[in-house]
């Protein structure tokens, strides 16, 4: 995957980085971080100046949601697609908003195990046809616990970062695996993430 984009447009984050800083954020990597409507580690690891966000995988006009979802960095300064999310706790789902698929967990009969990826599918609510056989509501419900890790709604499975990274297409970008995994025995760095904001509407 690289950061170079030609079908979308970055959406301006004047306002965003204008609170960010008036909050008191006033390092570059800092303000980066708190303005995309991302999911990000709240440990930044080997990636200082981005971090890591969950990302679909990718570029331009080749987006492809049956590759399993990575940990890559936070792409910026705009806001792009393929790592834009909007949090709905009621429902748990985690939405790539602007693509109309959500954060689902691989499984059957609405069930996963430790160790399984994680897909970008329709999104799908209790009671209505699943749009395809892995995307059931109970694997795209997701909470935050309070201890920032993201469960599987009673699971106690967690989304979990894997421990090596690699450059992508591009050498100046790096990706990490994603997948389910005991929220206990997770590592903290892998496992907290910092919930996304709202996008702006």
């Amino acid at each position: 995957m690289t950061t170079s984009r030609k079908s979308y447009r970055p959406v301006p984050l004047l306002g965003f980085t204008l609170l960010a800083i008036a909050a008191g954020y006033w390092s570059p990597a800092s303000v980066f971080a708190q303005a995309q409507p991302y999911l990000a580690l709240a440990d930044r690891l080997d990636r200082p100046s981005d971090g890591y966000c969950i990302d679909i995988a990718g570029s331009g006009h080749w987006i492809d949601v049956s590759v399993p979802l990575s940990a890559h960095n936070c792409k910026g300064p705009g806001i792009y697609p393929d790592q834009a999310v909007r949090y709905e706790p009621v429902s748990g789902q985690v939405q790539f908003y602007q693509l109309n698929v959500c954060l689902t967990a691989l499984g059957r009969a609405g069930r996963t195990l430790p160790q399984m990826p994680l897909l970008a599918q329709p999104c799908t609510t209790q009671g209505t046809p699943m749009p395809t056989a892995f995307a059931s509501a109970t694997l795209q419900a997701f909470d935050f616990r309070p201890d920032g890790r993201l469960e599987l709604r009673g699971t106690g499975l967690c989304v979990v970062a894997g421990k090596h990274s690699d450059t992508t297409f591009s050498l100046a970008d790096k990706w990490r695996a994603l997948q389910m995994d005991s929220c206990a025995a997770a590592p903290t760095p892998l496992s907290v993430w910092v919930k996304p904001p709202r996008p702006a509407s």
